[in-house]
C-alpha cells in the first residue's frame, strides 16, 4: 500500500512538472520583440519600401526610342532612330516624387511598428487580466465551497433556514459559473496573444501577476503624467500616424511640381538617312522640339494633382483632430484611473481584506448573521474585482497614451 502511494505521488509530480514544462512563460519585452520579428504587417511594410526604392531607381526614365524605316529618295528603305528627352526638370521632379514615396513607405513602417507594439501590449494585458481574474475567482470559489459545506451542516442541524441554504448554494454556483467563464476568457486571451507572436496554439502565461502590479504601475503613471507637455500638439509631435499624414501631403505637393514640369517642351533627337545613293553624308542628325499643345490635358492633370494635395491636407487636419481627441481621452483616463488606483491601494484593498477576515470570524463566533456574512463577502469581493479592473484600465490608458506619442 505504501509503495502504491509513492508511485501515485511520483506520477502526479511528473504530470504536473510536464504541464509546467509545456507552458511558455513570457515577459512583455520578449513578446514585443517576437511579434516585431514575425509580424506579417511589418513584412508588408518592408516590401512596400522596397517597391518605392525600386521606383526611385527608375525615376530617370526617358521615353522609348522610335525605330523608323523611311525612303527619303523614294528608291529604297533606310532605317533610323528618334529619341525624345524631357526637359531636365521633369526627371528632377520625378526623383523628388520617388524620394517622397520612399519616405511615405518608411513612415508607414513606423505606423505598423507602433500598431504591433500596441496590439501586443493590449493582448498581453488581456492575458494578465484573465489570469488574475482566474486566481481571484478561484479563491472566491474555494471560500464559497467551504461556506456551502458549513451551511449544509448547519441546515442539517436545524440552525439555519432552507432559504439561507439555497441562497448560499446560489452564490456558490454563481461564482463557479464566473470561474468557468474566466477559464474560457484566459484561453481566448492566450489565442489572441499567440496569433500576434506566431504561436497560435502555445500555452502562454505572463511573467507578472497583475494583482501585484499596482504599486509599480502607479509610479510609472505618475512619471508619465509629469513628463507630458502642456500642449497636446507638442505631445503628438512624434506620433507616427501624424508623421505619415504629413508625408502624404509632401508627396502630393511633389506631384503638383511634376505635372507643372511636364508642361515644358521636350527635345527630340534623330539619326536618319536623308540623302541620295552615293552622297558622302547619307546619315544625318535631326533635332526638334516636342511642343505641349494639348493644353486641356495638362490643365486636367494639374487640377487632379491640386485636388489630391488638398485632400491630403484635409486628411492631415482630420488626423490631427482625431489624434487630439484620442490623446485628451487617454490623458483623462490615465488621470482618472490613477486616482482610482490610489484609493484602492490605500483604502479599498485593506478594507476588503479586513471585511473578509472579520466577517468570517464573527459568523463562526455567532456574532454576525448569515445575511451579514454574505453581504460582507460580496462587498469585499466586489472591491477586489474592481481593483483588478482598475489596474487593467489604467494600464490600457497608459498603452494608448504611449502609442499616440510614438512610444
Amino acid at each position: 500500500m505504501r509503495l502504491l502511494v509513492v508511485v501515485l505521488g511520483l506520477f502526479g509530480w511528473l504530470v504536473s512538472h510536464g504541464a509546467q514544462a509545456q507552458r511558455l512563460i513570457m515577459g512583455l519585452d520578449s513578446a514585443e520583440q517576437q511579434a516585431l520579428r514575425r509580424s506579417p504587417r511589418l513584412r508588408q511594410s518592408a516590401q512596400e519600401i522596397e517597391e518605392q526604392r525600386a521606383l526611385r531607381r527608375g525615376s530617370f526614365a526617358p521615353a522609348n526610342p522610335d525605330l523608323l524605316w523611311s525612303a527619303p529618295t523614294g528608291e529604297r528603305w533606310a532605317p533610323g532612330v528618334v529619341q525624345t528627352i524631357d526637359f531636365p526638370t521633369v526627371y528632377q521632379r520625378q526623383a523628388r516624387v520617388a524620394q517622397a514615396g520612399v519616405a511615405l513607405a518608411e513612415r508607414g513602417r513606423a505606423v505598423s511598428q507602433a500598431t504591433v507594439r500596441r496590439d501586443v501590449r493590449l493582448a498581453y494585458l488581456a492575458l494578465q487580466f484573465s489570469e488574475a481574474q482566474l486566481r481571484q475567482l478561484s479563491y472566491q470559489d474555494s471560500l464559497y465551497q467551504s461556506l456551502l459545506q458549513a451551511t449544509n451542516r448547519l441546515y442539517a442541524a436545524g440552525e439555519i433556514t432552507s432559504l439561507q441554504r439555497i441562497s448560499t448554494e446560489a452564490e456558490a454556483r454563481q461564482v463557479r459559473n464566473q470561474l468557468e467563464q474566466a477559464g474560457v476568457d484566459r484561453v481566448a486571451a492566450q489565442r489572441r496573444l499567440g496569433l500576434l507572436l506566431g504561436q497560435p496554439t502555445a500555452d502562454l502565461a505572463t511573467a507578472e501577476d497583475l494583482r501585484r502590479a499596482g504599486p509599480a504601475l502607479a509610479r510609472t503613471g505618475a512619471a508619465l503624467l509629469q513628463a507630458l507637455p502642456a500642449d497636446d500638439s507638442a505631445a503628438l509631435a512624434r506620433s507616427p500616424t501624424l508623421a505619415y499624414a504629413q508625408q502624404n501631403v509632401t508627396l502630393s505637393q511633389s506631384g503638383i511640381s511634376l505635372v507643372r514640369a511636364r508642361r515644358a517642351p521636350a527635345l527630340t533627337l534623330g539619326y536618319q538617312n536623308q540623302a541620295f545613293e552615293g552622297s558622302p553624308l547619307r546619315y544625318r542628325f535631326q533635332f526638334g522640339v516636342s511642343v505641349p499643345v494639348w493644353v486641356w490635358a495638362y490643365r486636367a492633370q494639374l487640377q487632379a494633382a491640386t485636388a489630391r494635395s488638398k485632400a491630403a491636407q484635409a486628411q492631415l487636419q482630420t488626423q490631427q483632430l482625431e489624434l487630439s481627441g484620442q490623446y485628451e481621452q487617454a490623458l483623462a483616463d490615465t488621470r482618472k484611473f490613477a486616482a482610482s488606483l490610489a484609493y484602492y491601494e490605500q483604502t479599498g484593498l485593506p478594507q476588503a481584506t479586513a471585511i473578509i477576515s472579520q466577517s468570517q470570524r464573527l459568523f463562526r463566533a455567532g456574532e454576525a448573521s448569515y445575511l451579514i456574512l454574505i453581504q460582507s463577502l460580496n462587498q469585499a469581493f466586489t472591491i477586489q474585482n474592481t481593483y483588478l479592473t482598475t489596474i487593467r484600465d489604467y494600464r490600457r490608458a497608459i498603452v494608448e497614451l504611449n502609442y499616440l506619442q510614438g512610444q
